[in-house]
């Protein structure tokens, strides 16, 4: 049962493909960038762990070129307990943005044995004005307007009241808060950041940002009182 808790946090906090490109106090969002005419890549490699313990790794590749992007992901984690493997998570996602609007995404999921497929249809018209539509095993659904993921990486994040899970393909409400300013540690340095909660359908995520807006750390407890943990490499 314990472990069962600990895997329905993990499946909720790492629901977002762009998720980790900070964690905790001491994890900096710097990512290795490279640009070749107009188009520019950005990638981020995490080890990640439960408290203080590795239970894996995730990886971003953003590939931008004008106003279109592509992101791709992939998760995996394994949390043993006695030495026994309790639990498994693997995560794959490809997400199309044009603009701050989400144009298409797939992603697979094998969450503990429970296997998810989630895609969202791009616009049904070359201008972008059609609906995005949601297709999963449980059915598919329309999402009017300019949807966005859980994308931290984009500080527009915080202006938005529903948020697509790219591994559900809910469009979950949120609340998200300015808790205000205060100094963390990036790589063993003190900086100054703005911290702000997004409160959904579960855990609260919690994250950090520089004066000029530039994402830096995020955290969030799991079951139990845990704590899930990204660090760049």
């Amino acid at each position: 049962m314990k472990s069962r808790l600990i895997a329905t946090s993990l499946a909720l906090v790492l629901s977002s493909p762009w998720l980790a490109v900070g964690l905790s106090r001491a994890t900096t969002a710097t990512a290795t960038t490279a640009s070749t005419g107009s188009m520019t890549a950005q990638a981020w490699n995490f080890r990640v762990f439960l408290d203080e313990k590795p239970i894996g790794r995730h990886s971003f590749m953003l590939r931008r070129e004008g106003e279109e992007s592509e992101l791709r992901s992939e998760a995996r984690f394994e949390v043993k307990l006695l030495f026994v493997t309790a639990y498994r998570y693997a995560h794959q996602a490809v997400e199309r943005w044009r603009g701050n609007c989400l144009a298409a995404l797939t992603a697979s999921t094998d969450d503990d044995g429970k296997r998810q497929s989630v895609e969202v249809r791009g616009r049904a018209d070359a201008a972008g004005g059609g609906p995005l539509h949601v297709v999963r095993r449980e059915g598919g659904q329309p999402l009017p307007g300019c949807v966005m993921t859980y994308a931290y990486w984009n500080p527009d994040v915080l202006q938005q009241s529903r948020l697509l899970n790219a591994q559900t393909g809910e469009w979950d409400p949120v609340r998200i808060s300015d808790a205000g300013e205060e100094r963390i540690e990036v790589r063993g340095v003190s900086v100054p950041a703005r911290r702000y909660r997004i409160a959904g359908p579960q855990q609260p995520i919690d994250l950090w940002y520089s004066a000029g807006r530039e994402w830096l750390a995020l955290e969030s407890t799991v079951a139990g009182g845990r704590r899930l943990k990204y660090r760049i490499e």
